[in-house]
């Protein structure tokens, strides 16, 4: 292989806990809550899917339904797709909805998984090619360089900037000709079936990982390094995309 791509979410980065984003923002605007109020409202924020790179909403607001396919595809989108969301949950002060949205893309708001710097680092070693490529409504490269990984990264490919999300091969193929390579000797590696599955149409092998916590998942992309591409095409760990129904995160 020449060259790896990644996704960003629940791949090579996990987002804060929900009760973590709110009792942020709720010290950022000097509001206060009482213990049970606060497990409360991050419960309802949770089952709504509000925060960017948690969970997926367990339903969609007719609000936010006409906006919820597309949210990745502008900055606009995005915004009102998870503020939508959250205004569904009722909070001591409106101004509080557009903070979380604002503090989800914080570098502070990230923690790479344990082995992130490890496997990029060792990619870098050995000349293979590095591109990020992520259904997205943000500039995500502020949080690479605040964990000192920008350095590892050759491209970065982010649907809001291309008005175009995964599983469109377009993506994909924008990444691998910025890193000169043909996509027959590429691999994705992302936790999304369908979304990151899209690379298997231009022939890339694709390798899935599991969105988990950090702490529950400490070498998941650790196999990224003994991957051989032995065929055009090839899915690797033997799972091609397969469609969700589930409403999927922005990753």
């Amino acid at each position: 292989m020449t060259a790896v791509l990644f996704d960003f979410s629940g791949t090579l980065f996990r987002v804060e806990s929900t009760e973590s984003w709110l009792s942020g923002v709720l010290a950022e605007a000097r509001v206060e809550l009482a213990e049970a109020e606060l497990a409360e409202a991050a419960q309802a924020l949770e089952a709504m899917g509000a925060l960017p790179g948690g969970s997926g909403p367990s339903w969609l607001p007719e609000n936010v339904a006409s906006v919820w396919g597309v949210r990745d595809k502008s900055a606009e989108l995005h915004r009102a797709a998870y503020t939508g969301l959250s205004r569904h949950v009722p909070l001591p002060d409106d101004r509080l909805h557009d903070m979380l949205y604002d503090r989800h893309m914080a570098p502070a708001a990230w923690v790479p998984y344990p082995d992130t710097a490890e496997v990029l680092g060792t990619l870098r070693e050995r000349g293979i090619g590095v591109g990020v490529v992520s259904n997205i409504g943000w500039d995500i490269r502020p949080v690479f360089r605040e964990h000192g990984l920008d350095p590892y990264v050759d491209t970065y490919v982010l649907s809001y900037e291309h008005g175009v999300q995964k599983p469109d091969p377009r993506l994909f193929r924008t990444a691998c000709a910025a890193l000169d390579a043909d996509p027959r000797d590429v691999v994705m590696v992302g936790d999304d079936r369908r979304a990151d599955g899209g690379a298997a149409a231009l022939g890339c092998a694709v390798h899935f990982v599991d969105h988990l916590p950090a702490a529950q998942r400490p070498d998941g992309l650790r196999p990224v390094l003994d991957l051989e591409l032995v065929s055009a095409g090839v899915r690797i760990n033997g799972i091609g995309p397969q469609r969700s129904d589930r409403p999927n995160q922005s990753a």
